[in-house]
């Protein structure tokens, strides 16, 4: 078969692009940003914006499946969230029909849910400029369906794995110094992740399967998790400095990244610090039913394979920016490392 993936160039790109060549697929990469990969010669290459239709056209051409992954972060200026993740996902649909279309969401469009585990049916209500875009990108992708087309909406969870760094590269810096690591309140919610390879698996399928199996909306996440703080010392545990998960008091810490983000200091964006003290997991029963779907790795297993990855490549990473493949800028934390210090 042959794959569009639209930021093909990104964390999810790359990892999808490598498991679709690794099953004889070809593929064809579409960002702004090059493919700077050693697969670099094994797909095809077009460089250009999702909202030009132009763009997505020239490189849909002879495509089967359309995985449409580009996306504009949180950190994002609002309206290029707006213009990317809606916008963008309008033009692609309508420049790539009529095939098969895999969207990429996000569980964010739930929100600030009420209960768990959350399931397919809940009521979407996006907070902030991310959370509001997902779910007009997903009302734009449900209109196409209506409107005929074979339309899988997958809802992933967190997801990590090589070249994933962002907000994880901060923990994964800590760890590998030696340093014990703060989390807000105790770490006793329960937060589901998600392999990067079990998503791209859930892809595949929801790219190949009939549509009567497939032309639907999945949840996503790891089948195995337990406590952040117990998922988070499993990095901890495999960086052998024997350094541990610190609790933080929740009520002075949100003021002060609070304060810290209206001064543009602090290292996490709202949506980050206001709920990760809470329980975020999702029921992966559809995908398991209807798509014969089944993750393989465990939030600490997906969590030391990707702080593996970061310790054999911390070498060559670039410059801290607002995208899951840099860093992300640690603000007003690289301060906090004097009250949590080196160990050998």
């Amino acid at each position: 078969m042959k794959w569009l993936v639209t930021g093909g160039a990104g964390f999810l790109g790359i990892n999808l692009i490598r498991h679709l060549l690794e099953r004889g697929d070809s593929v064809v990469s579409l960002d702004r940003e090059p493919f700077d990969y050693p697969e670099r010669s094994k797909i095809t290459e077009v460089r250009g914006d999702i909202r030009v239709k132009a763009d997505v056209e020239r490189a849909a051409v002879g495509c089967d499946v359309i995985v449409h992954a580009a996306a504009a972060l949180p950190l994002y200026p609002p309206d290029e969230i707006h213009t990317i993740d809606v916008d963008g996902t309008r033009t692609v649909l309508e420049a790539t029909a009529p095939r098969r279309f895999v969207h990429i969401s996000s569980t964010a469009v739930y929100g600030v849910p009420d209960h768990h585990p959350l399931v397919e049916a809940d009521r979407m209500h996006g907070v902030g400029p991310y959370g509001i875009a997902k779910v007009e990108a997903e009302e734009v992708c449900l209109a196409a369906r209506k409107a005929g087309r074979e339309v899988a909406i997958l809802r992933p969870k967190s997801f990590v794995g090589p070249e994933r760094l962002g907000v994880f590269a901060l923990m994964y810096e800590w760890a590998r110094e030696g340093r014990d690591f703060p989390i807000l309140g105790r770490g006793s919610n329960r937060y589901q992740l998600l392999d990067v390879e079990d998503l791209c698996t859930a892809i595949v399928l929801a790219g190949t399967l009939p549509a009567a199996q497939a032309n639907d909306t999945f949840n996503v996440g790891a089948s195995e998790f337990t406590t952040l703080r117990e998922d988070f010392q499993a990095v901890f545990d495999a960086a052998g400095h024997q350094r541990r998960i610190r609790s933080l008091p929740v009520a002075p810490a949100l003021w002060a990244l609070r304060v810290l983000e209206k001064a543009k200091l602090s290292p996490l964006y709202p949506w980050i610090y206001e709920t990760v003290t809470e329980d975020s997991f999702v029921s992966i029963d559809k995908a398991r039913t209807q798509l014969g779907w089944e993750p393989k790795f465990s939030n600490k297993a997906s969590l030391v394979r990707n702080y593996d990855w970061y310790c054999t490549n911390v070498d060559r990473l670039g410059a801290a920016g607002v995208t899951h493949r840099v860093p992300w800028k640690q603000g007003a934390l690289a301060l906090a490392k004097l009250a949590f210090p080196r160990h050998a």
